[in-house]
């Protein structure tokens, strides 16, 4: 779930803060707040939900003038133990608590999902020992899937990829033996279901 801050101010000269209103100097409590909220505890299936601040944006790039917005963009991934209306919630009255003047926009890219034991997973566990002798354990952590937008229909959903360890990092990454073994990987799991 992402949002949209704007934090609204008064624009106006830095040798003039008190006909001014730094809605950075404003915030600045609030952002604190929001980073160590305690959302929740997560729970067997799901890590706690994560809140990161992906943005900040405020002044006219002048060092001489107190900016009049100051706008920031936080994304939550949230578990099954919040709804959208819980974080909404939770996250104005935090907001509110500081009394700055601001505005929020929220935009929810897909709501967590849990794919119960099932042929699925049991054929995925099965093809991934066989492929590798690996032993898995069942792990939603990671990022956004397209899965969220197959799992409201009932389907049984998993995700299985290369390793993520340099996902959106510069030089983002994927070992080409990887590729080969997702490939016997997958294979082996249409032939579990298929059997």
């Amino acid at each position: 779930m992402c949002a949209k801050l704007t934090v609204i101010g008064i624009q106006g000269h830095v040798a003039y803060p008190e006909l001014a209103e730094n809605p950075i100097h404003a915030f600045a409590p609030a952002l604190k707040a929001l980073t160590e909220e305690v959302w929740d505890q997560g729970n067997a299936f799901f890590p706690p939900t994560s809140l990161q601040v992906s943005n900040i944006n405020a002044g006219t790039g002048a060092e001489n003038i107190i900016p009049g917005t100051a706008e920031v963009q936080f994304n939550l991934r949230f578990c099954t133990e919040l709804d959208v209306e819980t974080i909404k919630q939770r996250t104005c009255a935090l907001l509110d608590r500081y009394g700055f003047n601001y505005d929020l926009q929220w935009r929810l890219s897909g709501n967590p999902f849990l794919t119960e034991k099932g042929a699925l997973i049991d054929a995925t566990h099965a093809a991934i020992l066989t492929v590798t002798g690996f032993e898995t354990l069942d792990d939603t952590g990671g990022g956004t899937s397209d899965g969220r937008f197959i799992a409201p229909t009932g389907a049984q959903v998993i995700e299985l990829g290369p390793l993520n360890e340099s996902i959106h990092k510069i030089n983002e990454h994927v070992g080409l033996d990887e590729l080969d073994i997702l490939s016997d990987i997958y294979e082996q799991i249409l032939i579990n279901l298929l059997a």
